[in-house]
């Protein structure tokens, strides 16, 4: 950016009741937006909604700042707290429907989650009580977040519509998830999936397809595939959602999960510590508790 900072990495987090927009500077700390530019909305998807060249007047505002917070003192939110839309993809990579034995048509596989579903870096995942749940698994992803509204989409122009993009672990409750052909209540029990810690730019990023998703629960590696191997493209996954529902500011596109390393166990249970690292992005971190 040219400004200071390394990578335009947008965080949203919450202090005492409060929550707010912070700007990335190194890795472990922040400047708050609602000090360096009061003016500028106080939620990531009212920016990229409201804010014409949001990214330029981000960086004009903590141009030579200093980190004055510390993400060791705030509550990391999802990355978008709030999406009209998350929209997720199943069996999106060759080596997941493998391991499922699953299959699916020409087109891409959605369904949505909610967002009580969701929590963000740090805070814990909620693994469901034991007598109703069997297999809560992991499944690190690339979220994609849209940056402006659109209807139908080209793929040669959807990478444009794309504000930046974030780890995702779409948490999946398999008991449930089997109870119906539509995935269902299993893809959004109460605090299963996580989203962060951080929105990367689009334009800092790069090429999604140069880079790879990598799982890790308690240290050990259980997921390792280049996001090349995607099945239906980013670009094609906003193009056919965008034929029949006009993109939103804040919308979350999350692309699928990769098979598992050969013997994993995918299960997540209480004292776990889950990792998704997207190479060139960063690393979500959550543990584990169980459900009350």
């Amino acid at each position: 950016m040219g400004r200071g900072i390394q990578f335009m990495r947008l965080i949203s987090f919450e202090q005492d009741g409060v929550a707010g927009v912070g700007v990335m500077i190194g890795d472990d700390g922040f400047v708050d937006l609602a000090t360096a530019a009061p003016e500028l909305p106080a939620t990531i998807r009212e920016i990229l909604a409201s804010v014409e060249d949001w990214q330029d007047k981000i960086a004009a505002a903590v141009d030579g700042k200093a980190a004055g917070r510390r993400l060791a003192d705030v509550t990391l939110l999802p990355v978008i707290p709030a999406p009209q839309a998350t929209w997720c993809v199943a069996l999106n990579y060759q080596t997941h429907k493998d391991e499922t034995g699953l299959d699916r048509g020409q087109y891409p596989e959605i369904f949505l989650r909610m967002p009580v579903s969701i929590v963000g870096h740090g805070q814990a995942l909620v693994r469901p009580r034991e007598e109703m749940a069997k297999r809560y698994d992991f499944e690190g992803e690339l979220a994609a977040i849209i940056g402006k509204p659109g209807r139908y989409i080209s793929e040669s122009e959807a990478f444009d519509y794309i504000a930046g993009y974030a780890c995702y672990n779409e948490g999946s409750v398999r008991d449930y998830q089997s109870h119906n052909r539509q995935f269902g209540l299993g893809k959004t029990f109460e605090k299963s999936g996580s989203f962060g810690p951080w929105m990367m730019s689009a334009d800092e990023f790069g090429d999604p397809y140069q880079q790879s998703i990598i799982t890790r629960l308690n240290g050990e590696e259980k997921q390792n595939s280049s996001i090349n191997l995607i099945l239906t493209r980013i670009e094609g996954i906003i193009a056919y959602l965008s034929e029949g529902y006009t993109l939103q500011p804040g919308d979350v596109i999350v692309t699928g999960t990769p098979g598992s390393l050969p013997g994993t166990n995918k299960r997540m249970d209480p004292g776990d510590v889950c990792e998704i690292e997207i190479t060139g992005l960063g690393t979500l971190s959550n543990p584990v508790v169980a459900a009350d």
